[in-house]
């Protein structure tokens, strides 16, 4: 009964040190996602402002401007840019990433190349048997910077312009609040033409042609920045309700535990009393 409470005790310890360490992790994680909300929401001024900039562009009568990330080709080959987490422990972050381009994959007509953004993305990509263009992982830190973004889009933007890919996907996890994240597939090259209801009325100065090359490479930048945010703030919230339910877990198998430790602690206590009792009935 000693040996079997002391293996109680043991296991009551470490579970209280493991609670911890998960409680950490999530409040580490809910200021770092509340960080991203607010970059999130800073940048989403600026890639409004810019988007509607393009949309007017390509969308006024009268203007005709063309370029190479605007040309819709027969779609032949298409490279994939998949969005998870450098590390673990984020619930189903990274696995409803896999798992919906698993499926899609099985589905697809055209030769396909994927691109990994994060060890785990990278890891499941090279394990089995999926054409990967990156040699090493394409990390991004906590604290997206343009640094990461412009790894990424120099490496897709030259594959699409030289015409190896003819169409650019990302798979990513969009950040709807702390308890939801959706799965979010996004056209990046070509890019996307808006239809726009009501023009803004902008003067070109130095022609529109002009404006469109030098603020689309921007514009994709700009995009693919975005989505990094909002993956960002994806795996905060994943982690931090992962960590949550970690910590509420180890919370309830410490008091089962607590309890049958309470009842093997009675119960020795009550047989060492039998033994006394015992005795003295014997000395009488």
């Amino acid at each position: 009964m000693a040996a079997s409470m002391k293996d109680i005790k043991a296991r009551i310890d470490a579970t209280t040190k493991t609670s911890q360490i998960t409680k950490a992790m999530n409040m580490v994680s809910a200021s770092k996602m509340k960080r991203a909300e607010r970059t999130i929401k800073q940048f989403s001024v600026y890639m409004d402002k810019i988007a509607d900039i393009v949309a007017n562009i390509t969308s006024r009568k009268g203007i005709d401007v063309s370029h190479p990330m605007l040309e819709k080709r027969e779609v032949k080959k298409v490279a994939y840019i998949l969005v998870t987490s450098d590390r673990g422990l984020a619930g189903g972050y990274n696995s409803s990433v896999l798992k919906q381009f698993t499926a899609d994959y099985k589905e697809i007509d055209h030769e396909a190349v994927v691109v990994t953004v994060g060890n785990k993305a990278h890891s499941f990509i090279s394990n089995n048997g999926y054409k990967v263009i990156n040699e090493k992982s394409i990390h991004v830190k906590d604290d997206v910077t343009f640094f990461e973004v412009r790894e990424i889009c120099d490496k897709v933007i030259q594959m699409y312009t030289d015409g190896e890919v003819d169409k650019i996907v990302v798979y990513y996890n969009h950040y709807i609040n702390t308890m939801v994240q959706e799965i979010n597939i996004k056209t990046l090259l070509p890019v996307e033409q808006k239809e726009v209801t009501e023009l803004s009325l902008y003067e070109f100065e130095g022609g529109a042609q002009a404006i469109i090359d030098s603020v689309l490479p921007m514009y994709v930048e700009d995009i693919v920045y975005g989505i990094l945010l909002d993956a960002k703030a994806s795996e905060h919230a994943a982690r931090m309700t992962a960590m949550q339910s970690a910590t509420d877990n180890a919370i309830e198998i410490v008091e089962t535990l607590q309890l049958f430790y309470n009842r093997a602690r009675q119960a020795s206590i009550t047989l060492e009393l039998t033994d006394i009792i015992g005795g003295a009935n014997a000395v009488e």
